[in-house]
């Protein structure tokens, strides 16, 4: 019978408009064996997002129930709207030996690398504060106080950037690049040590 390998959890953050978006999409189009988990969030739905693809957009009473329930995995408020990762499809993928990508705000992260401290920790960031200041004002889907309100908080965010693996510079134009370096830090966890217990017990005989 054929073992299946459990999937990698993988947690990748950043500050709104550094593309994390954008990379997370190349690593699925790259392989296969990566699934994005669907976040629960209490904001408003933009215009090109879809309801249970992006994210399931519920009511704040909504969210509060799954917190009372214990239904999640992390959650957090950001930018006054709630935002949270529902364990049990987390968890079943993981099982099912897929690598699981959660892409969420440092908050929530630090909640997931307190309960599972093997997690694959990512940031990313873009290459200046300027370049980020830039990114989001091109999107034209932020009034000008929620672009300053974002630019407030990637400053107070990334005063904790020590707290993940591994950080990446998303490169305008190079999110496929970015993609590939995550992919293959990934393929590299897998072969920590501390991680591997395929070695064959006959090796440890007398």
């Amino acid at each position: 019978m054929k073992i299946t390998e459990k999937g990698m959890l993988v947690v990748i953050s950043g500050p709104s408009g550094c593309g994390k978006s954008t990379v997370v999409s190349n690593i699925l189009a790259r392989s296969d064996n990566y699934a994005l988990s669907v976040s629960l969030t209490t904001r408003e739905k933009r215009e090109k997002e879809i309801d249970g693809v992006h994210y399931s957009f519920v009511t704040r009473e909504k969210f509060l129930e799954a917190i009372e329930n214990d239904e999640l995995l992390e959650y957090a408020e950001y930018n006054h709207n709630l935002y949270g990762t529902p364990i049990k499809p987390v968890l079943d993928m993981l099982d099912e030996g897929t690598n699981v990508i959660l892409e969420i705000e440092m908050q929530g992260a630090r909640q997931v690398i307190e309960k599972l401290p093997d997690t694959v920790t990512i940031l990313i960031i873009s290459p200046s504060y300027r370049e980020l200041e830039e990114r989001l004002r091109s999107r034209k889907t932020d009034t000008e106080e929620n672009i300053r309100a974002r630019l407030e908080i990637a400053k107070r965010e990334m005063k904790s950037y020590e707290n993940y693996g591994y950080v990446i510079i998303n490169q305008a134009g190079q999110s496929d690049d970015a993609a590939l370096d995550i992919i293959n830090i990934v393929e590299s966890e897998r072969h920590r040590t501390s991680r591997n217990t395929t070695i064959p017990e006959e090796f440890f005989e007398n």
